[in-house]
């Protein structure tokens, strides 16, 4: 018998899996972590790709927009600021020509407390912190594709624009990271959804960088004008593996491959998978747990099960994904909605609908059984439950395991 663990929100759950059922955990090539995350961030900001330096960049008459992530990412930011600032002040900038821009793209506010973890307390109390607003964008352009390029006024009226965050898999963008802090990250409804719309195109897909919906970000970027990047790499301990910094696209491209070293793995489909996000904040909602759930799907066979174990303490964390769930009786209901009325959050509703009529799909969660079911999941207490009623009418079902599914993609 085994026993396996899986992150769920900031603590974990145990599932025993007998031996003949067991047939792989899927974890992550992550290498030995042999430098600090200082020395890997100084390394990426002293020899940035196909960039000057950030410090030869701005003068002391720049003022500089610095972008970060909300508290949905888990982008260890409070670490990499003190870095990227240090380059800003080397360059002549002074605290007060700093703005940090919290990319919210259609995520909720947040509160005081969120801000000030993520950017930490000394940068928090000294230099001035506001968050993305839908409502104060303006229009500069508008992509081969048709997305308007609609960007808060805040960072357009910025002299420098630096975009901070981290480079894994995302379900439909190919990868996060990049350009992905401009749009969605500071673009307006109206420019989110447009780009968004992409998301059911062929190529749509985790680790694709010629994703339409990346190429469409990385084009609005173009209009922007962002001056400097700085991406990181986490392992599933959130630790910093690999830093990367420069020129927006190049730059991110640097991360995108050392990303594919770590968390593309090939793998023979089983009857069953068991995928936990990876904890908070990767779990943090079912809007965001679902990342995992996609990465996992390879891994099955088709008619299989999945087992999602994800915490959702904030619970579906979109209203619009909310209310689609609560109007569609069926997943044929939610799938038909989406093809003739896209409307950003219910586009979730659709995905998981989608699969639950390949897949039988179990959640652990702190959702309601009610809740869970409109989500078109079978809801249990724990992950053993889950397991034990799958192998009670198949004794034989080989089991593959994905702790840090956020981060994994199965191929």
């Amino acid at each position: 018998m085994n026993q396996v663990k899986l992150p769920f929100g900031n603590d974990s759950l145990v599932v025993r899996i007998p031996d003949k059922n067991l047939s792989r955990i899927i974890l992550p090539s992550e290498p030995e972590v042999t430098d600090n995350a200082v020395s890997l961030i100084l390394k990426a900001l002293e020899d940035p790709v196909n960039s000057r330096k950030l410090s030869d960049i701005v003068t002391s008459d720049s003022s500089v927009a610095v972008i970060v992530s909300d508290t949905t990412r888990p982008v260890p930011t409070a670490q990499m600021l003190p870095l990227l600032i240090d380059q800003l002040h080397q360059g002549g900038v002074a605290d007060g020509n700093i703005t940090i821009v919290f990319a919210l793209g259609l995520h909720r506010n947040q509160h005081e407390g969120e801000m000030e973890r993520i950017v930490g307390q000394d940068i928090y109390g000294r230099i001035r912190c506001i968050e993305h607003d839908r409502s104060r964008c303006r229009r500069i352009g508008k992509t081969r594709r048709g997305t308007p390029v609609e960007i808060f006024e805040d960072v357009l009226d910025a002299d420098v624009i630096v975009c901070t965050g981290n480079i894994e898999f995302h379900y439909y963008a190919g990868y996060s990271g990049g350009a992905k802090a401009i749009l969605p990250g500071v673009s307006s409804k109206d420019s989110i959804i447009a780009n968004h719309r992409m998301m059911m195109e062929a190529k749509a897909s985790s680790g694709m960088t010629d994703s339409p919906v990346r190429e469409d970000i990385e084009e609005a970027a173009q209009y922007v004008g962002v001056d400097f990047l700085l991406n990181v790499v986490l392992n599933s301990k959130k630790e910093i593996v690999f830093a990367t910094a420069g020129h927006v696209i190049d730059a991110h491209r640097r991360g995108v491959a050392f990303v594919d070293g770590m968390y593309k793995i090939e793998v023979e489909p089983a009857d069953v998978v068991i995928v936990s996000p990876g904890g908070y904040p990767k779990d943090i909602n079912l809007f965001q747990a679902h990342k995992a759930l996609d990465n996992a799907k390879n891994a099955v066979k088709k008619g299989g099960s999945i087992i999602l174990v994800a915490q959702c303490r904030e619970g579906f964390g979109n209203a619009v994904y909310e209310r689609w769930n609560n109007e569609s009786d069926t997943p044929e209901d939610a799938i038909a909605r989406f093809n003739h009325s896209f409307e950003f959050g219910g586009h979730k509703a659709a995905l998981i609908a989608q699969l639950s009529k390949t897949y039988d799909l179990y959640l652990v969660s702190e959702l309601s059984d009610t809740d869970a079911k409109k989500s078109f999941f079978i809801p249990v207490k724990t992950v053993q439950e889950a397991l034990d009623d799958i192998l009670d009418s198949n004794p034989d079902a080989k089991v593959h395991v994905m702790p840090y599914g956020g981060l994994t993609l199965a191929l």
